[in-house]
Order: C-alpha cells, then structure tokens, then sequence
C-alpha cells in the first residue's frame, strides 16, 4: 500500500509554510539516511534541526522544531510544487509502515528506531551523477564532491548565504571535461560522469521514458551507462525516478539482510535480490531504506 493518502494541516504565516505536528518524519532521518548528499546542517538541539537544501535549482532553509516542519522563505505554490514532492509529504507512511512490518516482523523494531523516514523525490540528472559519485566512496567524500561540482560550475543557491550551489544542469555539464572533474579529485568515476552526461544530452537517457518503463527496463537501459550496475541504477530509480520497488544491494545491505533473516549464512547478492522482491514487493524500496540505517547504525 503506498498510494498517497496523507494530508497534513499546512499552513502559510510571514512567508514560510508551516506543517503542524507532522506524522511520520524527522527530517534528519530523512536527509541523513544516504539518499541525498546536497545539504548542510546548520543547527541542532534537542531534536531540533536546521538544514539548507539545494535541488531542482532551488535553495530551501527548513526546520523541524517541537514537532513542526518549517520552510522558510517558502510560497505556497513553491511548496505545493517542489517541496511537497520531494519530500514525499502527502503519502501514507503509517500504513507503509504496517504492512511491511506485517510482512516481516523482524523489521518492526528497526522500523520503530528510524520511522521518521521518507524517501525523497529527487531531481534526477544530479542524482544520477551523485550515485555515480557515490561508488566506493564514504558519504562526506560524496557530499564535498557534490558540494564542488556545484561551487565550480553551478550557481547560488541563495543569495545571501555562499557556501551552498545549485547542481549545474545537464547542458552545463556538457562542457566539463574528463580532465577538469579529474580536479575536484572525482578519480576513476570522472569518464563515468563524463559519459552519463552524454547520454543524457544526446537523449539516449531520457527521463520520461525512464519514468514510464517498469523497473526492470528502467534498470537495464540506466545500465548502458559507463561505469553504472545493478546498485547505482536502483538508487537512480528509488530517489528520483519513484520506482518504489527497487531495492539498491550493497556490501552493507547484503550484510544486513543476512543477519536479519539467514542468522549471518553468507548468501549472493542475486539471491538477496530475488529474496528482497519475493518479500517487500512494491514496497521495497522503503523496507530498504529502513534496513539501512540499520546498517549504518550497526557499523
């Protein structure tokens, strides 16, 4: 069940939207669970946050303070046409909740522990480069190489804060050269970068197509990418291309789902794949997301 279906009271006062006593999000859970990499978290207290975002060519301050989600400097129809999605706010993360946790009461307790989780809907040409970035890397490294590709070749975010830019766009992206990103120490993933903005410029990659093909083509034609597998193209189509049932494998991942469901017997990857579509179904991606920051808090 993962239709939309929640409504939460929105409220508009001195340019920010205001979402009162939000259900099912926190939102350092939801940028912090490895989904994204272009924020910053400026303040923290006492559970209460305060992060700047870039995406879709826009700069958001928000904050979760004493159970509301506020964002500031914010229109309604900003809000009602960015936010909104990305954040995945109208849906029904109760009910997900429940059914997977019907479905494998073994993952009721890691639920509980992350249930503030949502899975964000990103823009899809940075997140594309930023899960190519993302191979065998660490999450500070991924985020500074994200951050600089952004500094050097896109723009401000706001334009009074100047340590936060917008993701260049495709067509900016185009002039960048192998040896250039070989200079924000981007390494071996620099002729990946370089031929996935290609594609996506040529139309070999297109997004809508993409959109409208079940996740197996979708994960097949993402793979005619240079230097893109099995798990950089499922995190693709789970954060920005709204495949709910993709299910990214990593090592973590694979070592995860072995301790919960085989006591640690060492299975492949292809096998936990199988096993995690049999299981979750369309629901997958979110059980994935709730393992994995399992994982991370594990490591």
């Amino acid at each position: 069940m993962n239709d939309k279906g929640y409504n939460p009271e929105v409220i508009s006062l001195d340019n920010n939207i205001i979402i009162k006593n939000i259900e099912d999000f926190d939102l350092k859970e939801t940028l912090e669970c490895g989904q994204c990499f272009h924020f910053l978290n400026t303040e923290e207290s006492d559970n209460n946050y305060t992060y700047l975002i870039s995406s879709f060519n826009r700069g958001l301050k928000i904050e979760q303070k004493n159970g509301d989600l506020i964002f500031h400097d914010t229109t309604v129809d900003e809000y009602n046409s960015i936010w909104k999605e990305y954040f995945d706010l109208d849906r029904d993360y109760k009910s997900i909740k429940k059914e997977i946790g019907d479905a494998s009461p073994e993952l009721r307790d890691i639920i509980e522990k992350n249930s503030g989780i949502r899975l964000l809907n990103q823009d899809f040409f940075e997140t594309l480069i930023s899960f190519i970035i993302s191979q065998n890397n660490q999450i500070p490294r991924i985020k500074k190489l994200v951050n600089d590709i952004s500094e050097k070749w896109g723009s401000k975010s706001f334009s009074y804060i100047d340590n936060i830019y917008n993701f260049p766009d495709a067509g900016t992206m185009d002039k960048v050269t192998e040896e250039e990103l070989r200079e924000l120490k981007t390494g071996f993933r620099a002729p990946y970068i370089v031929d996935a903005v290609s594609r996506f410029n040529s139309g070999e990659i297109n997004e809508e197509e993409l959109r409208q093909a079940d996740t197996a083509e979708c994960e097949k034609k993402l793979c005619i990418i240079r230097g893109v597998g099995n798990k950089v193209a499922n995190c693709v189509m789970l954060f920005s291309l709204g495949k709910r049932d993709s299910f990214p494998i990593d090592v973590w991942m694979k070592r995860v789902l072995e301790q919960v469901y085989f006591n640690g017997e060492e299975k492949s990857k292809e096998y936990l794949f199988d096993f995690s579509k049999d299981k979750f179904g369309s629901l997958g991606g979110y059980a994935q997301q709730y393992l994995f920051a399992f994982a991370r808090g594990i490591r």
